[in-house]
């Protein structure tokens, strides 16, 4: 009557646990990520294969939605199916200046394409019997499912692995578990015809390892333990694992094209010139280790770096970049970092248990304790920079794996490995948690720098694709040093107005339809930026308020983000004075051009609307009636804005515009802006090189490194009303609404949307996957404090 449990956990929250009954009846053999990490595959001893997605784009609440099964057969391996894209690392071309000459698209083409291209989603299986079986996910929700035998001869599968070419084929390597046997591969094409699933199969050349050939070593290693591809999309490469009781050996081999010597009498006959000569796919061993202790975990790197498959020297060159080793665990306790190609040692961890003994004592001792601890289990992050394992006593590790791979290398190169990484994940939206991990508080302000150096390198079509990301990530950046931490707030902020923003021109509507190439929103910044009046009315004279016309009902659903706009306009003009602080939030603001010129804008649209519907304008509470706050505002924030909208010709405010600012506090009540909330994740516990014992279910105290001291100003205290802080709703101190979480900063919103009217709900729909910062949303209790 046992229950098989799937725990899913968040790195930023580990002990957060989310548990779900799988449903399976037998032991759970596989568990299978996809790429975007909101689905996962399991399957079990029974051949029942289920996919797992997200409810309601949330990171710990998981359902079961299809599934396929194989009747009573064990599965042995697991993948989903390749869906085409492939971006590789150039490591050499590091220091270009052009993302496209670093990271290049490489031609992959999916495992099965719809109309149109679109790759096919699904997921391939092996079964122990020797059965291939493929589930292809139709997009009205239905499920195709074909089984087939790998070959004629069915023979028992115990280890098997699946890699993808290049043209969008299958390779799946088997073995029977025995050292003596062959390894196999095969070639699997799936294809769709009259709406049924096709497998067809090819055996492709095997192998026999290196160690059972050799005449001292043959029947020393009975057993294969490890099959694995380097990487899912290599199927060329493979690397196998040979162990007996006590000891290991590890191999890599490479597939390789040998032209085929033909014989002098066929030579005579018809002469073989230059490309004529016929060519054969053999394998070929590349690299072996010696004798190892037992191994009991192999973690392989994802990174797609591009190096030549056989030219070691190539590798050699940059042995140390990460992503170029793979992790070996032992029965002692031990991970040795391997290089991929070479296999030579490039680093060791020793846990805890595997200390080695020193006096005889000691190991009379340890052999009489029982089996050391070891992982049973591990994988490596996408940056291989952090190493992921389950231990024999089922506890989880997370081990911080050096850019360097071990090896003592200067700042400025592993600042260069680290900004390199960091420039991947911006490109491909990978998360770059585990980069974090090795940014220390007085790298922060560098990394920053450098990062935006080589943001600004980019053409403006790709600067455009990529604004927000960089935001994202300076902002968790600066999460790991108390000097920067206010400018957290400024990056997240600057987010909230990029997104209010796009929002609010998308709603304006050409007066004819056939108007110029330039939308009414692209003609509004156009024109703020050209008519430098300080004067709101002679600027809005200026602008076609016929595309500025919108329903009442919509003006007054979005008063809360144009309430937000005003009052953040009035916080930053009254913290000039004290512009001298820059820990104080909103401070990089002050310099910030573009930012000011966005607000700038904002306040013309808002004006516009307020003639049409008055209760749309952000409430002011001014000690004179006869003041017109946004025209007050409005000539302000434009001498700010030509102070700095040239970002090399930056001049200081002068005098006047500074005893005008210093004036607001008695002019206007000066609002208090709800920053976010000091993220509760354990990053910025891992500042310094201490471990970091946590347990299931229950939150660490603020331990090591904490700067809540210096938050103490902008946090608002128990007791007081909480924010929504995507609606910019009061959910009022103990909130009676569902909320949710980013698992990244920290934000909090509703679950369910209060709203009815369009425009509203098209502001929400921008949050339903992701938050402002691209993080994973994580449902929370109803009393979270």
């Amino acid at each position: 009557d046992l229950t098989h449990m799937v725990h899913i956990i968040d790195t930023e929250h580990p002990w957060d646990v989310y548990s779900v009954n799988s449903g399976h009846a037998e032991v759970i053999t596989c568990l299978e990520w996809d790429q975007s990490g909101s689905r996962l595959l399991s399957a079990d001893a029974d051949g029942h294969i289920k996919c797992w997605s997200m409810t309601d784009h949330l990171a710990n609440s998981w359902e079961n939605t299809v599934g396929s099964m194989v009747e009573g057969d064990p599965i042995v391996a697991l993948s989903w199916l390749h869906n085409g894209v492939k971006l590789a690392l150039h490591v050499e071309k590091s220091g270009a200046s052009n993302f496209g000459e670093k990271f290049s698209r490489v031609k992959f083409s999916p495992s099965l394409t719809l109309f149109g291209g679109k790759p096919m989603e699904g997921w391939i299986a092996v079964t122990i019997s020797g059965l291939v079986t493929v589930s292809l996910l139709k997009p009205n929700g239905q499920v195709l499912t074909s089984t087939e035998s790998l070959c004629r001869l069915r023979c028992r599968v115990a280890l098997a692995d699946v890699a993808f070419t290049g043209g969008g084929n299958i390779v799946v390597a088997t073995s029977d578990g025995s050292s003596t046997s062959p390894v196999q591969f095969y070639k699997v094409c799936v294809s769709v015809v009259n709406e049924k699933c096709k497998i067809d199969t090819e055996i492709l050349p095997s192998l026999f390892m290196r160690c059972t050939t050799d005449p001292a070593r043959k029947d020393k290693y009975p057993a294969i333990t490890h099959l694995k591809f380097l990487a899912r999309d290599m199927s060329e490469q493979v690397l196998l694992c040979a162990s007996n009781q006590n000891s290991s050996i590890v191999e890599c081999w490479s597939l390789r094209k040998e032209g085929l010597p033909v014989n002098n009498i066929f030579q005579q006959i018809s002469p073989v010139v230059g490309d004529k000569q016929p060519m054969i796919l053999k394998w070929r061993i590349l690299s072996a280790t010696n004798d190892l202790d037992r191994v009991s975990a192999v973690a392989l790197p994802k990174l797609p770096i591009s190096l030549t498959n056989t030219d070691l020297k190539v590798a050699n060159d940059t042995k140390f970049f990460p992503g170029l080793g793979l992790a070996l665990a032992f029965h002692d306790g031990s991970v040795h970092i391997v290089h991929r190609l070479s296999l030579q040692m490039m680093s060791v961890f020793h846990g805890s248990s595997s200390q080695r003994p020193v006096d005889e004592q000691t190991i009379k001792r340890q052999r009489t304790a029982g089996p050391l601890v070891h992982f049973k289990a591990m994988q490596l992050s996408w940056t291989s920079l952090a190493l992921a394992g389950i231990d024999s006593h089922g506890k989880l590790s997370m081990l911080r794996i050096s850019p360097s791979m071990g090896h003592v290398l200067d700042m400025n190169t592993s600042l260069r490995h680290l900004l390199f990484l960091l420039e991947y994940c911006m490109v491909t939206g990978y998360d770059w948690w585990d980069i974090l991990l090795h940014v220390q508080p007085n790298m922060v302000q560098n990394l920053v720098e450098k990062l935006h150096e080589e943001y600004m390198r980019q053409s403006a079509a790709l600067q455009q694709v990529l604004s927000t990301r960089i935001v994202a990530m300076k902002a968790s950046l600066c999460k790991l040093s108390s000097s920067t931490i206010a400018r957290v707030c400024d990056y997240h902020a600057k987010l909230f107005l990029i997104a209010i923003s796009c929002t609010l021109k998308s709603l304006l509507r050409p007066h004819f339809l056939n108007t110029p190439d330039k939308s009414p929103g692209d003609r509004l910044t156009e024109i703020c930026s050209k008519i430098t009046d300080i004067d709101i009315d002679k600027v809005m004279i200026n602008l076609k308020t016929e595309e500025f016309v919108l329903e009442m009902t919509t003006l007054q659903s979005l008063q809360q983000l144009i309430q937000w706009v005003g009052d953040f306009v009035l916080y930053l003009l009254a913290s000039l004075p004290n512009q001298g602080s820059p820990v104080r939030p909103g401070h990089s603001f002050l310099r910030d051009g573009a930012s000011l010129g966005m607000f700038r804008e904002l306040m013309v649209v808002i004006r516009i609307w307020g003639l049409l519907k008055p209760s749309c304008l952000p409430v002011y509470t001014a000690t004179s009636d006869t003041q017109d706050s946004m025209s007050l505002l409005f000539r302000l924030l434009t001498k700010l804005w030509l102070c700095c909208r040239e970002e090399n010709h930056i001049t200081e405010p002068d005098d006047t515009l500074i005893d005008e600012c210093c004036l607001l506090p008695s002019q206007l009540l000066i609002p208090n802006i709800d920053w976010l909330p000091i993220n509760d994740g354990i990053i910025s516990k891992l500042q310094n090189k201490q471990l970091v014992r946590l347990q299931f279910g229950k939150a660490p105290g603020l331990v090591g490194h904490t700067v809540s001291s210096q938050f103490d100003a902008f946090v608002r205290a128990p007791g007081q009303p909480k924010i929504d802080h995507l609606r910019r709703l009061h959910l009022g101190a103990y909130p009676t609404e569902e909320c949710k979480s980013c698992t990244r900063c920290g934000c909090v919103t509703m679950l369910k949307s209060p709203n009815k009217v369009t425009a509203v709900k098209q502001w929400e729909q921008r949050w339903i996957k992701n938050c402002l910062c691209g993080g994973l949303w994580r449902r929370m209790p109803l009393s979270y404090s």
